[in-house]
């Protein structure tokens, strides 16, 4: 299943609105993440031949195609905020 890409800034917003919903021991460990969230979040540094320059993004890893959905429709107004 392909991760689903996002940048930094978009990844502190979805994270912030997540606590608000979830305990912290949820973001303290990765299984209850995969378990509760059904995804784990990877920092991933990209190179842009284009640009000449790396870019910071966050892959989350999801492991059910029911919850990766679920978050795609929840998060879609953070998603396609292009900034």
């Amino acid at each position: 299943m392909k991760p689903v890409i996002i940048t930094k800034v978009q990844w502190l917003d979805i994270r912030s609105r997540l606590k608000q919903e979830y305990p912290m021991s949820v973001f303290l460990l990765r299984d209850r993440m995969k378990q509760k969230l059904g995804f784990t979040p990877r920092d991933h540094k990209h190179y842009d031949p284009s640009k000449g320059y790396y870019t910071e993004q966050v892959h989350l890893d999801f492991y059910s195609e029911n919850k990766k959905t679920m978050f795609l429709m929840k998060f879609s107004e953070v998603l396609n905020d292009v900034r």
